[in-house]
């Protein structure tokens, strides 16, 4: 059988034998060897919904990957992270078996109920990039990452106790702070790329501040802008937070502003006027936003020009 095949798979056991793995050692969390998994279960190509958190460590994989209409081959050290419920593809491109080494931690959410971390993983907001935005590992970044997934499987291996469970949480929450971090970096030393993205964001702005868009469609949102420059929303702000310090939205806020100060010093359209033209429904709430981000009221701005 070749063709697309479809799975909603409800537990960690249910991957596991999926996968033909041996039975987890623990029912809610799991470290899995990539060198284990040899080949896809009924062909070449699978799609995955799984109701848990998933960290992936991989290395020379022979398929490809898919999330939506994103796709990314794994030629280097990198990491992914999927939250439950999103739909994962993988197709192999031949027969032979797969190549791939690295490591795969899942985490049931049942795991993390009435602690901390149940709460708290929601903010970190990598489990919704998109796959071509994978973070990209150093060498010593790798042995960072592998020692951490290491001590979880070390952890649920051993004899179960009232402290495991604890340990085990604090080394996922040690694991994606680490991944916040290597993020940051990433962030800052792929400068050339993540600057052509905020030239682009400008020329984005700037155009649909300029055209009737603006009129018909209302204020650009943070979607919209993302996806004209193909990105996922919390990844463009994640890049733009770590480059300028504001996020997509305030972007868009400043850019409006820049906009209305422009008109407000070289047309003689009234207020509410200006707050139409740049896409606003209620010009009281032009009026507020622009004194929140200007210290000053339209009129008063206007009138410093007399």
């Amino acid at each position: 059988m070749t063709g697309l095949q479809s799975h909603s798979i409800a537990t960690i056991s249910d991957y596991h034998k999926l996968m033909r793995l041996s039975k987890p050692q623990h029912p809610l969390v799991s470290v899995i060897r990539f060198e284990d998994v040899k080949r896809l279960p009924y062909g070449k190509t699978i799609k995955l919904v799984m109701p848990f958190y998933s960290v992936a460590l991989k290395r020379n994989f022979n398929a490809r990957f898919k999330y939506g209409q994103q796709e990314y081959d794994f030629d280097e050290g990198i990491m992914t992270f999927m939250s439950p419920g999103q739909v994962l593809k993988i197709e192999v491109e031949s027969d032979e078996e797969l190549k791939h080494t690295g490591w795969l931690l899942l985490v049931h959410p049942d795991f993390l109920w009435n602690t901390s971390l149940a709460k708290s993983i929601k903010g970190y907001e990598y489990f919704s990039y998109a796959v071509h935005e994978a973070l990209h590992l150093s060498e010593k970044e790798e042995v960072t990452v592998t020692s951490i997934m290491q001590n979880i499987e070390q952890e649920y291996c051993a004899n179960i106790d009232k402290f495991s469970q604890e340990i085990i949480i604090a080394q996922i929450e040690l694991l994606l702070n680490y991944s916040d971090r290597f993020y940051h970096r990433q962030f800052i030393t792929r400068k050339k790329s993540a600057h052509e993205i905020l030239a682009r964001l400008e020329n984005v702005l700037e155009e649909y501040f300029n055209s009737d868009i603006v009129n018909k469609k209302g204020l650009p949102t943070v979607e919209y802008i993302a996806n004209t420059l193909a990105v996922s929303p919390n990844y463009l702000s994640g890049l733009l937070k770590t480059l300028t310090g504001a996020t997509t939205q305030q972007h868009i806020q400043n850019k409006l502003i820049e906009k209305a100060k422009e008109k407000l010093s070289t047309t003689n359209l009234s207020v509410s006027e200006i707050a139409y033209e740049l896409g606003f429904e209620h010009p009281q709430s032009f009026s507020k936003l622009f004194k929140a981000k200007a210290k000053i009221s339209p009129l008063e701005f206007r009138h410093s020009f007399d």
